[in-house]
Order: C-alpha cells, then structure tokens, then sequence
C-alpha cells in the first residue's frame, strides 16, 4: 500500500479532518487524523494492518508472539495487527493514570511483543506502553503505527514500522499562527494534555 493508498482510505472514511485541534501531545494542528473513524469498517482496517504487517522485516515478524497496543487509539488497528500475524492481541489501558494489563491479559516472561499504535506523534504514549509491556514481562521487539506525525523525531527505543509518515506543521501554545488562533479548538485525543 503506497501513502496515496493510505491517505485515499482517510478520505473516504472522512477520517482527515481541518480546524484548530489541540493535540494529545499539548501541540496545536490545523490537520487531525481520526483514526478511530478510518478503522470503523472492518475490511479498512484489515487492509491497513495487513499492509503495516508487510512493513515488517519477515525474520522480524517470524519472533513475534503477541500484539499489545495502547486504549484508546490502538485496539482496532492492534487487533487486526493481531489477526494480520496470527498471534493474540491485547492491550494496556490507564485506570489510574499509568498503563497496565488487565481484563485477564497476561505476558509470559520472555513473550516478543509488538506494540501498535494508530497514531505517534511524540511517542510519549507509546514509550509509556513499551515500559508497561517489559513490567509485565514482555520484550518490546518492534512498535508499529498506521501513522508517524513525529517527522521522524520519535524515539521508541525499538524498530519503528509506521505505514505511512504524515508532517502536518504543530505549534506550542507560544507558536500558534494569527489564522489558526482564530479557529476554535478541539481537542479530539484521548489523553490529557501535559
């Protein structure tokens, strides 16, 4: 799947949107990708993460054990990533703020997980998942994501295998363009700002 495939997949879910939005990462965007909306037709994100999958070094892919993706963003796309490799999938989620494993999900010592996200733009969450999965005995041998707005600044500490590699211009508070200030915001992410 080429990024012109990818980025036809946002638009006919109506998953590419434009405003003034408020980052998980505390940037501001004119450009925000819903991801939830372009994984909500089963066969899309099957072909997504069918394609991440093809990004994977085969001798790579082979070790793999399990899929653990973060709540909220990354439970489809690591779900399919999941059937897309024939291993389970599960994922950590923040009750109290930091992620951990529940719901009866369990990592053997040793198990060769690959984390999925659906979107990374700093990889504060996905560093805060890798910790999460090696506490629970796992090891992080790759992380993966439908999309890198990092421009390629994200260090996760382990191969990286995102789709495609989107970089939309974000802003600090202090940096935020006349126009765009002049947007309402919306704030779509599922995390808190910092």
């Amino acid at each position: 799947m080429q990024e012109e495939d990818v980025l036809a997949e946002f638009r006919a879910s109506k998953a590419l949107l434009e405003g003034h939005f408020l980052l998980s990462s505390g940037r501001h965007s004119a450009h925000y990708l819903q991801c939830a909306r372009v994984l909500m037709d089963p066969e899309r994100a099957s072909r997504l993460a069918l394609a991440i999958a093809a990004t994977i070094p085969r001798d790579l892919r082979k070790t793999i054990t399990k899929v653990v993706s973060p709540a909220m963003g990354g439970v489809i796309i690591g779900h399919e990533m999941g059937r897309a490799l024939g291993i389970e999938a599960m994922f950590v989620e923040r009750p109290t703020g930091t992620f951990e494993l529940r719901r009866g999900f369990a990592l053997e010592q040793g198990d060769k997980v690959l984390m999925v996200e659906d979107v990374v733009t700093t990889g504060l969450s996905s560093r805060e998942a890798i910790r999460a999965i090696e506490e629970a005995g796992g090891e992080v041998v790759a992380a993966a994501s439908i999309v890198d707005r990092s421009a390629g600044t994200a260090d996760l500490g382990v191969p990286f295998f995102p789709l495609i590699a989107l970089n939309f211009p974000t802003y600090a508070d202090d940096e935020v363009p006349e126009a765009l200030a002049a947007v309402p915001i919306t704030k779509p992410g599922s995390r808190a700002n910092p």
